[in-house]
């Protein structure tokens, strides 16, 4: 507290001769072009944050910064975890939300303000609205998890549920006149939320004397833009890392574009970091301020959450998890952060329960332990006991087991059995592969090999997803004659192909 208190004051008073950055001083590159930036120019300054940390210091938890001795030592640095899921409502939105709470006038106040949001800060806005006398309207996209809306209506905010998505719900916000009053409170680009969420970087700066990275999530930006802006400014040598989910790449594309533009969206574990379009004010801070931004695939997410969970006994959701998966062992920085010491903001917690379980099974089956396989055995008595002696054998637990009679070109006493089992990882699912095969059940699949007449023929795209339905036969692979729906993808080795459906599951 003495420090933000001392930071404030030589901030505002005495900002050109400690901070030059912030006005006057010397440029900033930019990430995107290299081209001189004016800090003084920007949407948000340094100074802003200070003050909004004083605002709002009161209100919101000043989150801990604790070392992982075990997360450090699977990742070869020495990694400080900011746990920012501990914030009342799960998530570091509590600080702008507050923050551009505070920064209305008496007359904005009076008439309330409205948000589109499906979650971390619908709550955040709707709890600090309650606190400080605010009233609040919501508008919430059809798939917004009911319990969010409840905890929402529980902090009597006005919950009107709208659209199919954020867009459709924000567009009925700004158009409908029933809000035409109030003052739209934009959860990642409104100026006072890119300065609320900076105070996460003042914390950082506080709490831990030397670090050498900082890595980021990023959806709109706006936390990356604070955070960047307080940490560079504070700790000039401090490299930030935006990391963004590969199925929402938005802050790369605008890099590519120069602007914010539109970007491709799919589903994604890290939804909370899905938005389609960064802010305008958030692209232009976090660009000026952020050293680099890497892309994260939905298994390395996954993993991120599973791991937090293992090894911290925390629960994260895959948006706040993200940025711990570009150092585990595989992801783009963990080569680079060797013996560094990095910051992962753990920035939200507010996952459902059905959603974690779907979370971790993945997050196992990219670690590979859980594995899955095709066999084709009798369909008479104790051909599946043969099998599953064999796993039992070789200290595999079935967890789930699905059988095919129907859409096969093999004997009619034949059937495909799918089967998923827990392992302890790669070494040991190896081991049952070979027990496997040197007990001669048939396999067709092996997690990404395809077999015929038990020989590896070829390997597929992705370990971690597969068809519902069963491998082809090795007659369907010799002659080409496939069921129907299904096709044959062929690749440069023309013998082989690997099995999909019509559909969009793919082995």
């Amino acid at each position: 507290a003495g420090f933000t208190a001392a930071l404030v004051a030589a901030a505002i008073i005495i900002k050109p001769a400690i901070f030059p950055s912030m006005s006057g001083g010397a440029a900033r590159r930019s990430l995107a072009t290299s081209a001189a930036v004016n800090p003084a120019s920007l949407p948000v300054l340094f100074e802003d944050i200070a003050r909004a940390a004083t605002r709002i210091r009161d209100g919101v938890v000043r989150t801990s910064l604790s070392h992982s001795h075990w997360l450090s030592t699977i990742c070869g640095c020495e990694v400080y975890l900011k746990h920012e899921q501990r914030q009342f409502t799960g998530s570091f939105k509590e600080r702008g939300a507050r923050n551009a709470l505070m920064c209305l006038s008496e007359a904005q106040k009076e008439r309330g303000v409205v948000a589109a949001s499906a979650g971390n800060h619908a709550l955040a806005l709707s709890w600090h609205g309650k606190q400080l006398g605010v009233p609040v309207s919501v508008l919430m996209p059809t798939v917004a998890p009911l319990a969010k809306r409840e905890k929402c209506r529980a902090f009597e905010a006005h919950i009107v549920v709208h659209g199919a998505n954020i867009g459709e719900a924000k567009a009925h916000a700004e158009s409908d006149p029933e809000f035409a009053s109030m003052t739209y409170v934009n959860g990642y680009d409104d100026p006072a939320i890119i300065a609320g969420a900076g105070t996460l970087g003042l914390e950082l700066v506080d709490q831990l004397n030397e670090f050498d990275y900082v890595m980021v999530p990023c959806g709109g930006a706006g936390l990356l833009a604070g955070v960047a802006l307080a940490v560079k400014t504070l700790r000039p040598n401090v490299k930030v890392v935006g990391v963004e989910p590969q199925a929402c790449a938005s802050f790369t594309e605008a890099l590519s574009a120069g602007a914010p533009v539109q970007a491709p969206t799919t589903s994604t574990l890290a939804d909370g970091l899905a938005v389609p379009t960064v802010g305008a004010n958030a692209f232009e801070v976090a660009k000026a301020f952020t050293d680099d931004v890497c892309l994260v695939e939905e298994r390395e997410v996954a993993l991120s959450v599973l791991r937090l969970l293992e090894h911290e006994k925390v629960v994260v959701e895959g948006g706040g998890a993200a940025g711990l998966a570009p150092i585990l062992p595989g992801g783009q920085y963990h080569d680079q952060v060797q013996g560094k010491r990095v910051v992962v903001p753990l920035c939200g917690g507010n996952i459902d329960t059905t959603t974690l379980g779907r979370v971790l099974d993945r997050g196992l089956a990219a670690d590979e332990r859980l594995v899955r396989f095709v066999a084709e055995v009798s369909d008479r008595s104790g051909g599946l006991h043969r099998l599953t002696t064999v796993l039992k054998d070789a200290g595999a637990s079935v967890k789930d087991v699905f059988h095919e009679r129907t859409w096969l070109n093999s004997a009619v006493d034949r059937v495909q059995i799918k089967i998923v089992v827990e392992v302890v990882g790669p070494d040991h699912a190896e081991s049952v592969k070979r027990k496997l095969l040197d007990s001669g059940v048939s396999l067709l699949v092996f997690q990404r090999e395809v077999f015929v007449d038990n020989r590896p023929v070829r390997k597929l795209g992705d370990a971690s997803t597969g068809p519902a339905e069963p491998a082809p036969s090795s007659s369907v692979l010799r002659s080409g004659v496939l069921p129907r729906g299904a096709t044959l993808q062929l690749d440069d080795a023309p013998d082989w192909g690997s099995w999909s459906s019509s559909d969009d599951d793919r082995g």
